[in-house]
């Protein structure tokens, strides 16, 4: 019988499944829409897909579930989470009576930058540090092939830390859905580049029109990116001086803009504190399959 890894990613929009073979080969994937608005449709969403990939493969997988959030270790309920129909639920508890077998939960992020630290773009690198840009800012870590976590499950999250080395034009900066003001994501996040263009033009493009825009030539689209580089290369040197990690490795949508890994390696230098920086900064392997692979890879096949 094969032995499966059963990932899944449980997002806003979509909640995916993927089955992956010992050697990490993709056996079976589904997705279907999240249903919103109810936890119980949420998990009764889960268990569906668990067991069409049960009939599929023939066996039972381990479970491993990214969410766009934590589980709290003091209470065993998710907390922080984007999808706010499962905060302050026990998550874990439910889909492992419900499925009959162990489960394992970790924040997207960290799922992303396990896939990419296993058999990835980081794959073979002692310390990876995992973001997606996109319609939020995340992060993860990965150790030695663990993700790290932290005391409170927040290991990673370096879109609410205030953008660092703020000029006078960033303070105190936009306000965060968290409460804050001036957190990394409100600058880096699709929808911050777009507000960005909009505050300096008046025109409320999405961030692949400012890229066309740029290719035809407009300099107020340039002057955009450029800002949305700088920005980028303050807040992953930040990083840099607190982990160093080997590689860094990007995700979501903006990750698909190629000007980023030689600009922002370029504006980094400054910000770091060493006399010389070579940390590569590289787009994902994996692309959007890395959150649902990574939470496939929080088994590792014994």
């Amino acid at each position: 019988m094969l032995k499966v890894r059963y990932g899944i990613d449980l997002g806003g929009t979509k909640t995916e499944i993927v089955a992956l073979a010992p050697s990490g080969g993709e056996v079976f994937r589904l997705r279907n829409a999240t249903p919103r608005g109810n936890y119980k449709e949420i998990v009764a969403n889960i268990e569906k897909l668990v067991k069409h990939a049960d009939k599929e493969t023939g066996t039972s997988g381990s479970i491993g579930v990214g969410i766009p959030g934590a589980i709290s270790p003091h209470s065993g309920l998710v907390k922080n989470a984007n999808t706010t129909e499962l905060i302050g639920h026990p998550l874990q508890g439910d889909l492992e009576q419900l499925l009959n077998r162990p489960v394992r939960i970790a924040n997207d992020a960290n799922c992303f930058a396990l896939s990419e630290a296993s058999d990835g773009a980081g794959a073979g690198h002692h310390t990876v540090f995992g973001i997606i840009i996109g319609t939020g800012v995340g992060g993860g870590i990965v150790i030695k092939g663990t993700p790290l976590l932290g005391a409170h499950s927040i290991a990673g999250e370096w879109g609410h830390n205030p953008l660092p080395w703020p000029d006078n034009t960033e303070q105190p900066g936009p306000k965060c859905y968290c409460g804050k003001y001036g957190c990394i994501e409100t600058f880096l996040s699709g929808p911050a580049l777009e507000q960005d263009h909009f505050s300096h033009t008046d025109f409320k493009i999405p961030p692949h029109q400012i890229v066309e825009a740029v290719s035809n030539g407009d300099t107020d689209a340039e002057k955009t990116l450029e800002r949305y580089e700088r920005r980028l290369a303050k807040a992953l040197a930040s990083v840099v001086n607190v982990i160093d990690p080997d590689i860094i490795v990007c995700g979501g949508g903006l990750s698909n803009l190629s000007r980023l890994y030689e600009n922002v390696p370029k504006l980094m230098p400054q910000f770091v504190f060493s006399d010389k920086i070579e940390t590569p900064i590289v787009p994902a392997e994996y692309g959007d399959s890395s959150g649902v692979r990574g939470a496939a890879w929080l088994w590792p096949m014994e």
